[in-house]
């Protein structure tokens, strides 16, 4: 990557990308950011440093444009630029850009506003939860692969196994990786079918849209193979949580009878760990059943808690009312119950989105928030939701006021070990 000189260390610079990804700065060419569709200056006080775990990324087809010095917004000749952040960092701008005829639908990141400001990089983001798991670190090293044979070695002809081995040499997933590294949170797909169309689903999108960063699993796991994988995992790793729902399945609630006698079988076997389910949450029997065998945890997938938007998103066979009523079912069996909430700077933070949450929380006192950046292309994704009504309150603002008048609620963006041993 190459940055000219900047003699205005000061000043918030705009970046863009050559054809060949080179990465240059603009100079004179003040930096924006985008909330929405609303194009906005960046100021220090947005800014931290581009964390070094994340990446840069160029946007195909679509301009750079920043401020000039007259603040008017100017385009830049060449490719406009995003970062990529890691896990526990939500960001609170987008990449500004001036998409240019024929674009095809970006794939499926969290695009993150990125500049150069006192001859350093700069991303527009909060740090949102500090969990030391999930830095990259502990991911992808060179004896992954020799954890993958023992594993199947000592679980043989487990199909699951077999899933999350290519999920981790495949597709880098860290969920999947825990299982070989023999702790913290691992990930036990179950489903391969779902009962919503999310527009941001991770693992199967329509051939004409943009390519799916996962692939689905296409059978449906036996009770002992269920059991064989959580035992193994519980028995054998520190601070251990297994997860139904992960991002190479559909909706395990749809799997609920396995599910539960799987947990059923499991429990018979060891009491150590966490049982959690990354679920929907609109298959409501489905949801009982696999409470009542003894969930420990549930991480709720939610963009919205307004109806209309919900339904924009999830396009789903059941409804928000289904949801609410999951998790109250789970609140009132003393589950731990968490929303992992898809978090788009400009949709979630406008004023009836805010207003439709501090309802939804005063009617469910859900125990966390884990805010995640959703990954999507930023013009495909407003397109498809409902018009913008009220102001956008910001990111920080919108956080803050949850935070604020909900003081149990703990925000985050991980699911975190909730059982004492």
């Amino acid at each position: 990557m190459v940055l000219r000189d900047n003699l205005k260390k000061n000043m918030i610079t705009a970046l863009y990308a050559d054809k060949n990804g080179e990465i240059f700065d603009a100079p004179e060419i003040g930096g924006v950011g985008r909330v929405g569709d609303d194009i906005v200056s960046l100021k220090p006080q947005d800014l931290i440093k581009l964390p070094d775990s994340a990446d840069l990324m160029f946007l195909p087809n679509r301009r750079a444009v920043g401020l000039n010095k007259k603040g008017e917004l100017t385009s830049v000749e060449g490719l406009a630029v995003s970062a990529i952040l890691p896990a526990g960092y939500t960001r609170t701008h987008l990449p500004a850009f001036e998409r240019e005829t024929d674009c095809q639908m970006l794939p499926l990141y969290g695009y993150t506003a990125v500049v150069l400001y006192r001859d350093e990089l700069y991303t527009t983001a909060i740090y949102t939860d500090e969990n030391h798991k999930w830095d990259p670190i502990h991911y992808n090293t060179r004896e992954l692969k020799k954890l993958v044979k023992r594993v199947k070695k000592d679980l043989p002809n487990n199909r699951i196994v077999e899933q999350v081995a290519n999920c981790s040499l495949s597709w880098h997933c860290c969920t999947a990786q825990n299982l070989f590294y023999r702790r913290w949170e691992a990930g036990i797909p179950t489903s391969p079918t779902c009962n919503a169309q999310c527009l941001g689903c991770i693992s199967l999108q329509p051939a004409e849209c943009c390519p799916s960063p996962q692939s689905r699993i296409t059978f449906k796991p036996t009770v002992e193979e269920i059991a064989d994988v959580g035992i193994y995992h519980l028995t054998t790793a520190p601070e251990a949580i297994i997860s139904f729902g992960q991002g190479c399945e559909g909706e395990p609630s749809l799997a609920a009878n396995n599910i539960a006698e799987a947990i059923k079988l499991i429990r018979s076997k060891t009491e150590r760990g966490q049982i959690n389910m990354n679920s929907n949450a609109g298959f409501t029997e489905g949801v009982k059943k696999i409470v009542d065998a003894g969930l420990d945890s549930i991480r709720v997938s939610i963009i919205s808690a307004d109806e209309e938007s919900y339904n924009a998103y999830y396009r789903a066979a059941y409804n928000l009312n289904n949801v609410k009523e999951s998790i109250k079912y789970a609140l009132d069996k003393g589950v731990y119950v968490s929303l992992n909430m898809l978090y788009f700077p400009g949709f979630n933070d406008r004023e009836e989105e805010s207003e439709a949450w501090i309802k939804f929380f005063e009617e469910l006192p859900v125990q966390m928030i884990q805010v995640r950046n959703l990954n999507i292309d930023p013009d495909a994704f407003l397109k498809t939701m409902p018009p913008q009504r009220g102001a956008i309150l910001g990111t920080k603002k919108f956080l803050h006021t949850l935070s604020k008048k909900f003081n149990n609620l703990q925000i985050g963006s991980f699911s975190h070990y909730i059982n004492e041993e």
